[in-house]
């Protein structure tokens, strides 16, 4: 395929047309399917906050496992297999239910396969024999969290116009971290702090962790329910529309992936014909392909994005083991520092998105960079000055990582074609999970060479790590340009 000329390469449609008049639709800010939509982001602080960051991993980093370094550096080695995992099924699941229009079916059963193994950590006790159940539950349940995300990512496109995504993502994101607060107080007073928790439960054999793993897999299974319910109701129209959009612009029903039921019936998309795993990954070069030719700032964006998200993912999944094991924090006080955070983090990301909006998604991802590999550094010099000085650097990375997650999500929602949503967003949770190992990597051999250094006590020098992920990220997100408008003519 010719490359298009520079005015080719993205169309200048910005709000998404209404499945009844064709017309741009407008709807109020916070209409239900926003809502709806959020609640996803809220329940799922159950796994980011609770699971991967808080309670669940520093639980598995504890001496109760064995020696700390040690438990840090099998806990890397897990999430390193488990991005590998989610690299390669990542675009071909989000691609497979595009062309069977079962986004949200596919959306609903991998929630249910994180909430099932959320669960399932109740199971783990506290001891080295429990420690690689503990982390093979971990793994297998970030495979199946990102791609559930990639179906409900998908759906960002067709809530808002494009001028208002940042915001809706903003608002997204920001209700994942209140989540995240509420959930962790309820763990916080019910469970972890009170020598007897609620039923009776207490720290003996990790009890009150276990029990919080219960509770946190009802609260994402309970909150998931309604994007469910009303994107299933929605989703017919929003797929015929997908479909209308498609071979208008010449690309056909296969383009979108969907098929007219026979007599040409306008109420009948039906899935295409399924189609083999290694036929799947054909099209999925084939995609690849075409981005590279005609759209590279695309490709581009997706490496910028790859590296500084891994890096983000760190400062959250080793926060808490860095405020425990460097700078002496209990329990309780990184539940503490975890609620706070929470706070911090939801409103700053609902009101970078509002500034998403008004000065685009680039320029909030590579402000929020900057502050982020400052104040990592900031964390590596004061490793000895207690935890003030963690209170106030975790606050600040706190206050960055949300808005640049946020405006990396809007960023791609931006250009992504009506009926490929699936396949986008799966591209996008593979270009992050092909470089995942990054990330967990560095952060281990920063502990390694730490330990070494310092005659054992290198622990510290893990964010060193984290940081020089975010420093790549951040220069290759320099030569990104802010997104134009929807991708058109992709193959």
């Amino acid at each position: 395929m010719t490359p298009p000329s520079a005015p080719d390469v993205v169309a200048q449609a910005t709000v998404p047309a209404s499945p009844s008049t064709g017309q741009p639709a407008r709807s109020p800010f916070l209409s239900w399917p926003i809502v709806a939509w959020g609640l996803w982001d809220w329940g799922s602080a159950s796994f980011n906050a609770v699971v991967t960051t808080f309670v669940f991993t520093t639980y598995l980093a504890s001496e109760s496992f064995g020696d700390k370094a040690s438990n840090e550096t099998s806990i890397s080695v897990g999430l390193a297999v488990a991005g590998a995992c989610i690299a390669l099924l990542a675009p071909v699941t989000g691609q497979r239910a595009d062309r069977a229009g079962r986004t949200v079916f596919w959306l609903g059963a991998y929630t249910a396969v994180v909430v099932a193994v959320t669960a399932a950590m109740f199971l783990v006790l506290p001891s080295p024999g429990y420690l690689w159940l503990g982390i093979v539950l971990l793994g297998v349940g970030n495979i199946f969290f990102e791609l559930a995300s990639v179906n409900y990512n998908g759906l960002l496109p067709h809530l808002a116009p494009k001028e208002r995504l940042g915001a809706v993502s903003g608002l997204g994101w920001g209700m994942g971290y209140l989540g995240g607060i509420v959930l962790l107080l309820v763990l916080l007073t019910g469970f972890i702090q009170p020598e007897v928790g609620w039923f009776g439960v207490t720290d003996d054999a990790g009890l009150n962790v276990r029990a919080s793993m219960l509770v946190a897999a009802a609260w994402f299974g309970v909150c998931a329910v309604p994007v469910l319910l009303t994107q299933s109701g929605r989703g017919g129209r929003r797929r015929r529309q997908a479909v209308r959009d498609a071979s208008d612009r010449g690309g056909g029903r296969e383009h979108a992936g969907m098929e007219t039921e026979p007599g040409g019936q306008p109420d009948g998309p039906r899935p295409a014909p399924r189609e083999s795993l290694p036929a799947s990954y054909k099209r999925l070069w084939r995609t690849l392909v075409s981005l590279h030719r005609s759209h590279p700032e695309v490709l581009w964006f997706l490496l910028a994005a790859a590296v500084f998200r891994d890096g983000l993912a760190g400062v959250f999944t080793y926060g808490g083991i860095i405020a425990q094991n460097t700078f002496g924090f209990d329990r309780e006080g990184v539940m503490l520092f975890a609620v706070v955070a929470n706070v911090v983090a939801g409103a700053a990301t609902i009101l970078a998105g509002r500034l998403d909006d008004v000065i685009g998604p680039r320029r909030v991802i590579l402000g929020s960079l900057v502050v982020l590999v400052v104040a990592g550094l900031l964390v590596f010099v004061l490793h000895d000055a207690g935890a003030t000085a963690f209170w106030v650097l975790g606050l600040v990375l706190s206050a960055c990582v949300g808005p640049a997650q946020s405006a990396a999500r809007s960023f791609l929602a931006r250009l992504v074609p009506a009926g490929r949503e699936g396949e986008i967003f799966g591209l996008y949770a593979t270009t992050g999970r092909a470089v995942s190992f990054l990330a967990p990597a560095l952060y281990g051999l920063s502990v390694w060479v730490g330990g070494r250094v310092t005659d054992g006590n290198g622990a510290y020098w893990g964010v060193l790590g984290i940081v020089t992920v975010l420093v790549l990220g951040l220069l290759l997100m320099l030569r990104v340009q802010d997104p134009a408008g929807h991708i058109t003519d992709l193959d």
